[in-house]
């Protein structure tokens, strides 16, 4: 009898973790600052206190309402760490998604710093302006906090211009997944938390360049200004800021393999005078211009590229529907590249 009650008890616990999800997709999310690097201060507050309520509060949403994600934080609660350990835990747990968590502040000296406000979601890349190089800085200069940090940082220099060229040569990999969740950040940061729009920015973030995975840094709002501290430091604004972060992630996650992907209107028959969709896998964006059979497609054959925001955004296969895309998406080109997802296009048009 004995035997039996534990073959049943076992039973019981295999049953039971069948029936939980697979937890497929990894979002890192990180509060910036903490401990001893306090960020940026404000009349009442400082920023580490502010990317943490937020950061904690976007990822219970997500834990909550979404299933197959796993959240992983880089710290849940107030304490030191280096911007090369925040990578390192994104890396090691093999993160789909990086999403850093700051709040945005302006020099003593500036005659605005008291009333300029709104939300900016940064990718990598090199700055296009002085105000994205001087937000960079700011950043980078906490690894000033560590020892030895220009060896951990191959000589990296946070106040020197000329560092910045470094993010001129790379080539993310992530960029157009990580300009498509930036987009959509914004997005929700004007229509759910009502936000000014400060737009999607490119700068040279450390946090950024070492993460294997696209990867996003926000600063939510100016805590140099008061009013905009008040909201970030309310309860109201901390919800309002989480919220916008999880529906923009929501969307985004609908979207990727592996997600509640939405579905596509019905399309017309070739011959209703509208050009049918066809489905394609996007697997590679460069900033140029990749010959046939080039070394980057990992030896895809009958690659087709277009041209969108700059960029050259390369695609392999075609398929009738998106379940014939999933099909040549998972066994062709994810085992190549594993950012890879479905696009949608009506002609020369993409419409999805």
């Amino acid at each position: 009898m004995r035997r039996l009650e534990v073959i049943y008890a076992m039973i019981a616990v295999v049953a039971m973790l069948m029936a939980q999800p697979a937890l497929a997709f990894t979002l890192v999310v990180d509060a910036g600052h903490g401990g001893r690097d306090m960020g940026a201060p404000g009349l009442h507050s400082y920023e580490k206190n502010i990317n943490l309520a937020v950061a904690l509060e976007f990822g219970n949403m997500v834990k909550r309402n979404i299933d197959g994600v796993k959240v992983v934080y880089t710290r849940d609660r107030d304490r030191y760490l280096t911007l090369q350990e925040r990578c390192d835990v994104a890396n090691r747990n093999k993160g789909d998604l990086f999403v850093s968590i700051h709040t945005n502040s302006l020099a003593k000296k500036a005659r605005n710093r008291r009333t300029i406000h709104g939300s900016a979601t940064y990718t990598l890349g090199l700055h296009r302006t002085e105000e994205n190089l001087e937000v960079a800085k700011r950043e980078n200069s906490v690894i000033s906090l560590e020892d030895d940090y220009t060896t951990t940082y191959q000589g990296f220099d946070p106040e020197s211009t000329e560092s910045y060229i470094m993010f001129e040569l790379s080539q993310d990999k992530h960029l157009e997944q990580s300009v498509n969740f930036a987009t959509l950040v914004q997005r929700e940061f004007v229509a759910t938390a009502g936000r000014a729009d400060k737009g999607v920015r490119q700068a040279g973030f450390l946090v950024l360049a070492r993460t294997s995975m696209p990867a996003v840094l926000v600063e939510l709002d100016f805590i140099c200004n008061p009013k905009e501290e008040d909201f970030l430091t309310s309860e109201k604004g901390r919800r309002k800021m989480a919220s916008a972060l999880y529906r923009a992630f929501e969307s985004y996650y609908k979207m990727i393999p592996g997600g509640s992907q939405p579905k596509m209107k019905t399309t017309k028959a070739l011959g209703s005078g509208e050009p049918a969709v066809v489905y394609k896998v996007q697997f590679l964006t460069s900033s140029k211009k990749l010959g046939e059979g080039a070394v980057e497609f990992k030896g895809l054959r009958g690659v087709e590229r277009y041209r969108d925001k700059g960029l050259w955004k390369y695609t392999y296969g075609s398929a009738k529907s998106e379940r014939e895309a999933l099909k040549i998406m998972k066994g062709e080109v994810l085992p190549l590249f594993r950012q890879a997802f479905i696009v949608a296009f009506r002609g020369s048009e993409r419409v999805r």
